[in-house]
């Protein structure tokens, strides 16, 4: 059966449909990574978009039930050049296809990725929609020009609060979209992890009191979280904290920074990005629509610790006076390279100098 994307700019693609028999909107966008579609498409942070896969042949390892980053998928689409529909694999459960029509999510394959990724590279990401041949171009078109997508945080967070309990440091992780992956990394390091909704505020958190807090990533304009920025705001200089992705966007715009929309993002699993300080590249996972705008760090109590090679974007920011850091990729990787997963480490000796240092020393960091 055909299918059809349009995109809001006129461009139409015509390709094999495979997946959820629905139509669906969404902010069109383009993953490098030669593995993990299971990772990318549980990723939470995809909330709202179509997602166009560069490596030519998806699937060919089907899905297993161990590399989902959260229980239901909240992208909106997938875009393929070449599916496999016999996966070989000795993890697999399902084929690709079928997971995506499980969870009702439409799917096109054997279209031209190459150029529709050129396309985006060149306008920008675009609003598309996932179609059946028969809708009419021009009445999608306009349709896609006033389509505004927004409030993805509040659709992928957590509802209510839960513990994933340990016997170690207390952390208290606030869920605007987080991927398991960081979940999986701190119990792993024995936390003792409390995760809370991206509206919980900084009395609620203080209440619990943690040893440190982490905040997530997650999806959409970090401007359209202004419950978190204020949370955030409380807690610096209190407890120690590590932002991730849309949480280091956050704790830049609590700190007065700004932060600015991408031509077309950074999403991927090879990164270069540079430590400032020791000179050392790391190779990274990257999944993000949004940047720290360099110029208005400068005036803020921030310093820029990483910066990205292939456009020299922010990549990390640390606190001048306070036990605070953050950083733009992803550390815990699902999928990527697990270069940068010392920070958690980094992280958690941050929590103990405090503790031994005291909480004045502490606020001094």
């Amino acid at each position: 059966m055909k299918r059809q994307l349009i995109l809001e700019d006129g461009t139409v693609f015509i390709g094999e449909a495979f997946g959820g028999d629905v139509e669906k909107s969404g902010e069109v966008v383009f993953n490098t990574g030669m593995t993990g579609y299971q990772e990318i498409l549980s990723d939470p942070s995809y909330c709202s978009q179509i997602v166009t896969l560069t490596y030519p042949l998806i699937g060919n390892y089907g899905i297993n039930r161990d590399d989902f980053e959260s229980i239901n998928p909240s992208v909106n689409g997938l875009i393929v050049k070449e599916l496999c529909e016999y996966p070989s694999n000795f993890r697999n459960e399902l084929s690709l296809g079928e997971y995506l029509k499980e969870r009702n999510i439409p799917g096109l394959s054997g279209i031209d990725t190459r150029k529709l990724t050129r396309i985006i590279r060149e306008h920008g990401a675009l609003k598309g929609r996932l179609c059946d041949m028969d809708a009419d171009i021009n009445d999608v078109i306009s349709e896609l020009k006033t389509t505004v997508f927004t409030g993805q945080v509040k659709y992928v967070s957590t509802k209510d609060p839960y513990p994933s309990p340990g016997r170690g440091y207390r952390v208290v992780l606030v869920d605007f979209g987080m991927k398991h992956g960081i979940l999986r990394e701190l119990n792993n390091r024995n936390c003792d992890v409390i995760v809370v909704p991206y509206n919980t505020t900084a009395e609620e958190i203080l209440r619990l009191k943690p040893d440190g807090i982490m905040l997530s990533n997650g999806p959409g304009d970090p401007k359209d979280v202004p419950e978190a920025i204020e949370m955030i705001k409380g807690i610096i200089g209190n407890i120690p904290l590590f932002g991730i992705c849309l949480g280091h966007q956050l704790f830049a715009l609590a700190c007065g920074a700004n932060t600015v929309k991408l031509k077309f993002g950074h999403r991927g699993s090879n990164h270069p990005v540079k430590h400032l300080e020791t000179g050392k590249v790391a190779i990274t996972a990257q999944n993000h629509g949004y940047t720290v705008e360099e110029a208005t760090v400068a005036n803020t109590p921030l310093e820029i610790t990483h910066v990205a090679l292939n456009d020299g974007t922010v990549e990390g920011l640390r606190h001048k006076h306070a036990p605070a850091f953050t950083v733009q990729y992803h550390p815990e990787a699902s999928p990527g390279p697990e270069d940068a997963n010392g920070l958690f480490d980094q992280f958690l000796n941050m929590i103990e100098n405090c503790k031994k240092e005291g909480e004045e020393l502490c606020q001094n960091a």
